[in-house]
């Protein structure tokens, strides 16, 4: 897996529009977003026209494309908005509850597309595919989650369960109910993974420890533990990709 510490899209920062606080039927064709994705495809237009499509419309006096800005300006980053809270959202002039919707909506499809590839293929054919699918799953929560993904011994993806939630500091994990569970499904191979709230992926001595329990404890029913990664709104950490996986052995 990719040390990367953003998700794989590409920021594209594309020229203004002219006239942007202007209705955007009134843009040149090839500058209305919808127009442009249909020609140049959806990874020419910058994060502000993306978001705009799915906004549809503006305010009195700003285009669905300024308001898209002033949302991203807002949170700081599109990983922050895509994890806002409705309340949050809502309190901005233009956004209502179908906006958040639409974008939780879109989001969500995001990440069951990201899951189902990892069914569909083996997880070192994409090696940057996992990172991105937990990312995009438990990077900007606010509490701790624990994840466990079970693997076939094609290594394709069985199922991602969260199995622990804890609080924005602490998550207590059971290596045997991992083990339980892996072993209800037939699994040959596990990653684990969970999120630090505080932004910092690095792994604590307990992150460590827990590593070298669960690899001792799975190595006794001929499980293999591939990986242990830490996660954040902007950072990754993966104990396989840092020579941290043989410690227990």
């Amino acid at each position: 897996m990719g040390q990367n510490n953003k998700l794989s899209h590409k920021l594209i920062v594309s020229r203004p529009a002219p006239a942007v606080d202007s209705p955007i039927t009134g843009w040149p064709k090839n500058e209305q977003p919808r127009e442009k994705l249909r020609i140049s495809g959806a990874a020419a237009l910058s994060d502000a026209e993306l978001l705009a499509i799915f906004l549809r419309v503006g305010v009195k006096g700003k285009s669905a494309v300024a308001l898209a800005q002033d949302l991203l300006h807002h949170f700081g980053s599109l990983p922050r908005l895509l994890g806002c809270t409705p309340e949050e959202l809502t309190r901005i002039h233009g956004m209502g509850l179908s906006k958040w919707s639409q974008i939780q909506a879109a989001y969500e499809l995001v990440k069951r597309s990201l899951e189902e590839g990892l069914a569909q293929d083996s997880i070192f054919s994409s090696p940057s595919h996992v990172r991105e699918f937990l990312q995009a799953k438990i990077g900007r929560l606010p509490h701790e989650v624990f994840l466990c993904l079970y693997l076939d011994s094609r290594l394709h993806l069985i199922e991602c369960q969260e199995l622990f939630r804890g609080s924005i500091t602490h998550t207590a994990v059971y290596p045997r109910e991992i083990l339980k569970e892996a072993l209800s499904r037939n699994a040959s191979a596990l990653i684990v993974a969970h999120n630090h709230p505080s932004g910092n992926p690095l792994p604590s001595n307990a992150d460590q420890d827990l590593t070298r329990t669960l690899q001792n404890t799975l190595q006794l029913v001929d499980i293999a533990l591939l990986d242990h990664c830490i996660v954040s709104g902007s950072g990754f950490f993966s104990f396989s990709d840092s020579g941290l996986m043989n410690n227990g052995k």
